[in-house]
């Protein structure tokens, strides 16, 4: 399961866990029926970011059809829309957006305005040639261009922060339950009648699954790379350098719960409450810390992912080094440093 389990993850996350928006579904009320009309309900049949399914002949349609999930999108032609833009007035067109799915209809928004004004720009440009005027140009053509993943794959951020969320989760999991176990087994009071210090009871039960976590870290890496093509710009070894420091915090805080329970479930339980939900919601893997409220936005700064999801990042996406991120990779190692005298305490309590 310790071998197993990541890869499933990742495979079900990388695949499953997607925010790009693609082939939205649409239906057409065209009210005006002339080639203008109709040329631009077709620079949205050719545009991959919607699926037009056919056209409609009034407004209950459109509702009907959104209610009943067959689209999400209405464009709404309104009658003399190609003569205010042959004119060069100010033509309009509705668009009826499902906003129960908030993120896709804002961004399919975005897209269909993207659209409808650089084709009312072109026919107006056009309509001024024939005229014999000359067409007005911008003071300013913006030309984009989008650093690090060009072609904005939500897939190029959402897997490197996917390898700092299963090696949280398998981290803390696979030790939380060492300690407790032996205290269900009767076997820890032979464990700590032994010479061995607090410190190397946590060393040595840490190591095993030192060892297993890394092989984890190599596997989520080369799924990563090789079946979902995510670019790695950066440096392998500074990658699993900080990989492994990170894994070390993340283990020792199992082996802190391990110590802090006296039982297998409440160990589980509180592993998966204080490695899952911080790592997913917390680290700024799917959600922008910066767009947090204040208060959170400051909790975040006491959870490892954190560091070790803009470290991922900047390795994988920018190509940066310690050079860069030496201010997180500091941060892991006092978070596992921290963690581990912790840990050892709490151990030398029990030992007393």
């Amino acid at each position: 399961m310790a071998l197993a389990l990541p890869i499933l993850m990742i495979l079900l996350f990388g695949y499953a866990l997607t925010l790009d928006v693609d082939r939205i579904p649409t239906m057409v009320f065209d009210s005006d029926r002339t080639p203008e009309s109709r040329e631009m309900i077709s620079r949205f049949q050719g545009s991959c970011y919607f699926s037009v399914l056919g056209a409609v002949e009034d407004y209950q349609s459109i509702e009907q059809k959104v209610n009943r999930d067959e689209c999400m999108l209405g464009i709404v032609i309104p009658q003399n829309y190609a003569r205010d833009l042959l004119s060069g007035g100010a033509p309009q067109i509705q668009m009826l957006f499902d906003g129960s799915d908030s993120n896709t209809a804002s961004i399919g928004l975005g897209y269909a305005n993207a659209i409808a004004q650089s084709f009312a720009a072109e026919i107006q440009v056009r309509a001024q040639n024939r005229m014999g005027r000359s067409a007005l140009s911008a003071p300013v053509e913006p030309r984009l261009r989008v650093w690090y993943n060009s072609q904005l794959k939500s897939k190029n951020y959402i897997v490197p922060g996917l390898i700092a969320l299963i090696l949280m989760i398998i981290g803390a999991l696979l030790t939380s339950l060492t300690l407790a176990r032996e205290w269900e087994m009767g076997t820890m009071e032979q464990l700590l009648s032994t010479p061995l210090r607090p410190a190397e009871i946590a060393l040595g039960k840490m190591s095993a699954y030192f060892t297993l976590g890394l092989i984890d870290m190599l596997l989520t890496i080369i799924v990563g790379v090789v079946i979902f093509r995510v670019p790695q710009r950066g440096s392998y070894v500074f990658l699993v350098s900080s990989g492994c420091l990170f894994l070390v915090g993340a283990l020792f805080w199992g082996i802190l719960i391990s110590a802090l329970s006296r039982t297998q479930m409440l160990a589980y339980q509180l592993a998966m409450l204080t490695s899952f939900l911080p790592a997913f919601l917390l680290s700024g893997f799917v959600f922008a810390i910066e767009n947090m409220p204040i208060p959170v936005q400051v909790a975040t700064f006491l959870f490892p992912t954190r560091y070790f999801v803009k470290i991922l990042k900047g390795i994988f996406l920018r190509g940066v080094g310690v050079e860069v991120l030496y201010t997180e990779v500091g941060m892991l190692a006092i978070y596992a440093l921290l963690v581990f005298l912790v840990a050892v305490k709490k151990l030398r309590q029990k030992v007393a």
